[in-house]
């Protein structure tokens, strides 16, 4: 019996081998859970970008090519703008020809003028914009509006800010963007994109972007807003050290400007007004915010191989083409048929009221 005893209490009741065997399946199961938490941690900024790539390999890093603070000057009539590309500082960044931030108090503005060759693209970020062309056309841009006009082979026109009743400014960005040559001679259009039907990506609680024209985190703009491929995209953060980036087309030339705030890129940072130019060295940009509420575009557009020939708002491919642009304009023929003669009927102002009259 007492050798029985010893055996019977070698072996562990029922109850406690039972306790331990679900230890070991508890613990089994946390370093489970952990492993899975280190594999498949909350995708960052750059784990989004990759996901429109092949392999994250195939990712490269655009270099800064240039970079500046634009600086004022006057425009049209009495008009104050930072100009970014059409400066000393950069003459052109193909396929653009110009980039101004404009800041407009009525009576000032941009009177009746002609463009040929070329593309506009109006962002309204204050207050209303008015215009008018020779062709009978009129609209207004409310803050968040675009307006994509092709010039073509002419187009006379004026853009003026709206007195406001509240005495608001109008400010925003216009830049200017080189047809190519075999479409410089189309007929003119006009596409006004409205603020509700832009696509925002909320990226996460401190990131939105607006995607004007292009393809950003998966979302994509509307389509046809211009002839010469263009991206734009306006990036709005309201924390310092948010981290943003965006994939840009081999094929394209990219470059930033900065309207509110600050941002980061490696170890730079960039204040408000910087205009920042990258090299076609890479298949994305990378940066952080450097302050609370920060705003930002990112411009992009397809690089055009050919002469630049350009005397103002007319823009060819030799100096012959464009003296015969200029004959055409003071003749009144070839696309400016109707430029002789013509006034618009804002070139003096308008007001509030009757601006929402053309657009209610």
């Amino acid at each position: 019996m007492k050798k029985e005893e010893k055996l019977e209490k070698k072996v562990p009741p029922t109850g406690t081998f039972s306790v331990s065997l679900g230890k070991y399946i508890l613990i089994a199961a946390l370093v489970l859970v952990l492993t899975v938490v280190f594999q498949f941690k909350s995708p960052t900024v750059m784990d989004q970008v990759n996901e429109d790539s092949a392999t994250a390999e195939s990712q490269k890093e655009r270099s800064i090519l240039k970079h500046f603070i634009a600086e004022e000057q006057s425009e049209g009539d009495g008009a104050t703008v930072r100009r970014s590309v059409g400066s000393y500082q950069m003459t052109r960044f193909s396929p653009f020809l110009m980039l101004d931030d404009f800041k407009v108090t009525p009576p000032e503005g941009f009177p009746d003028h002609p463009h040929h060759g070329q593309e506009t693209i109006t962002y309204v970020t204050g207050g209303i914009l008015a215009h008018e062309d020779f062709t009978g056309s009129k609209g207004v841009l409310y803050p968040g509006d675009l307006q994509f006009m092709t010039a073509g082979k002419g187009i006379v026109h004026c853009e003026m800010p709206v007195t406001m009743n509240d005495s608001a400014v109008s400010t925003g960005l216009q830049f200017w963007v080189d047809l190519p040559a075999d479409l410089k001679n189309c007929e003119p259009r006009y596409r006004n994109l409205r603020a509700d039907t832009i696509p925002v990506v909320q990226v996460n609680d401190n990131l939105n972007v607006k995607v004007i024209s292009g393809k950003s985190y998966d979302v994509e703009s509307v389509k046809d807003l211009a002839y010469t491929p263009i991206d734009f995209y306006y990036f709005i953060s309201n924390k310092a050290g948010t981290e943003f980036a965006q994939e840009i087309p081999p094929d394209f030339n990219a470059f930033i400007y900065v309207t509110k705030g600050a941002i980061t890129i490696g170890e730079e940072v960039f204040k408000v007004h910087s205009s920042v130019f990258f090299q076609t060295d890479g298949n994305f940009i990378r940066g952080f915010t450097a302050s609370d509420n920060t705003e930002f575009a990112v411009i992009g557009g397809k690089i055009l191989d050919q002469q630049v020939v350009q005397h103002g708002p007319f823009v060819e491919t030799t100096r012959e083409k464009l003296i015969e642009v200029f004959d055409n304009y003071r003749a009144g023929i070839n696309g400016f048929e109707k430029a002789l003669g013509w006034k618009s009927s804002i070139s003096n102002g308008i007001d509030e009221q009757t601006a929402r009259e053309w657009y209610s």
